[in-house]
């Protein structure tokens, strides 16, 4: 049976990256599928992840109806066997009931990837209506990490390096960015304190460098 599937987590623990692995492997095997997105990093119309993968997209706008879109693509001759929606957290509750239908009416599998919760630790929209409506909610299993090491849970909104807990909902950014609007993640005892890899002072890790132990 199509399921609506909510692949949830932090940033950092793969989101996009197994997005990108999900369309791999099913155009592979000769299935094409549509992939929506919104405000990806990599820019409009993109579906981005952090190790440099990336693929077209078709970017969503307020207002605008999935399921009919989805419908108009079939209608004019198109395929669509799955659908993917990324950054689902900043997509409209009406818009993820309308994936809910691609998959009931439709009969197509809907994968949707975004994260939980906001930078106040409030629930976006999006996700809320997602784990209101999806067959299945996975929570992915690449564990990102706060600056101390232990397991990130909570996502955290920097202004040069001070965690802020203020402002509208979204505003695109991304991670480790010292002079700008940037993107943190941290344990929860950490986003309670306020305390950021910067106010702590301590370095986070690069992700392409493993740690090398003194001698």
């Amino acid at each position: 049976m199509p399921e609506l599937v909510f692949f949830s987590g932090t940033m950092d623990c793969g989101k996009s990256t197994l997005a990108l692995q999900i369309e791999h492997n099913r155009s592979a095997r000769g299935l094409a599928g549509m992939i929506f997105t919104r405000d990806d990093r990599a820019g409009e119309g993109k579906l981005s992840s952090r190790l440099g993968l990336v693929t077209d997209a078709v970017e969503v706008e307020d207002g605008m109806d999935l399921y009919a879109y989805v419908v108009d693509h079939l209608s004019r001759g198109g395929r669509a066997d799955y659908v993917i929606a990324d950054e689902a957290q900043f997509l409209a509750p009406k818009q993820i009931d309308q994936l809910a239908r691609v998959v009931d009416d439709l009969g197509l599998d809907v994968y949707a990837f975004g994260i939980t919760t906001d930078f106040r630790t409030k629930l976006f929209p999006g996700s809320q209506r997602l784990v209101e409506l999806a067959d299945r909610v996975e929570v992915l299993q690449v564990e990102a990490l706060c600056w101390c090491g232990a397991r990130a849970t909570h996502n955290a909104r920097t202004i040069g390096g001070e965690m802020v807990v203020e402002g509208a909902q979204v505003v695109v950014g991304d991670v480790n960015q010292a002079d700008a609007v940037g993107y943190e993640v941290l344990c929860r005892r950490h986003h309670r304190r306020r305390m950021t890899a910067a106010t702590a002072h301590a370095a986070a890790l690069s992700p392409d460098v493993l740690p090398v132990q003194p001698a």
